[in-house]
């Protein structure tokens, strides 16, 4: 399965090691972990462990910038058994907000799941608070379903969430 992503100003192929400095520059930022289902990352060695454990179903990409080579962001599209759909999600260092490139990185997961897994069906959130991850998903052809609550993974916060789905023929 091809795992490499090539768009107009990015390349998405899965995270290595060599990675793990660009990545801790969102990972560890307060501010774009507010509303994330991760713990704050503290250190170097924690973003190697998290890379290092992500399995290869779990569809993840880290976004390059073309000719740089430079990890702005990553996100995943995989399979949700419980809502049967494929979820997707992104996130970005925040150097990087509001210039388009979490729209394009998530349109670009979205059709390579469509070609590479047969994706028809697609599921995504946000925090309520988190307004412009609303504005990508709308942008990526979502629409409202209903809300309701997202937690960390830890279970140490909840937030007021939208959900919303995605159908493609």
């Amino acid at each position: 399965m091809n795992r490499r992503i090539e768009t107009q100003r990015l390349i998405l192929r899965p995270l290595t090691e060599q990675d793990a400095q660009d990545v801790f520059e969102w990972v560890g930022d307060p501010q774009v972990n507010r509303y994330m289902p991760y713990s704050l990352y503290q250190n170097i060695g924690q973003v190697k462990e998290w890379i290092s454990s992500i399995e290869e179903d779990e569809n993840l990409f880290g976004f390059f910038l073309k000719g740089q080579g430079k990890v702005i962001g990553s996100g995943d599209i995989s399979y949700d058994p419980k809502r049967k759909d494929y979820e997707l999600g992104y996130n970005t260092n925040r150097s990087y907000w509001g210039k388009g490139y979490t729209t394009e990185a998530a349109r670009a997961m979205i059709r390579w799941a469509y070609d590479e897994l047969g994706a028809r069906d697609f599921g995504a959130n946000h925090a309520n608070a988190n307004a412009a991850s609303g504005r990508v998903l709308a942008k990526c052809g979502f629409v409202f379903d209903h809300y309701g609550q997202c937690s960390r993974f830890d279970g140490s916060e909840t937030f007021e969430a939208s959900f919303y789905t995605l159908h493609l023929s």
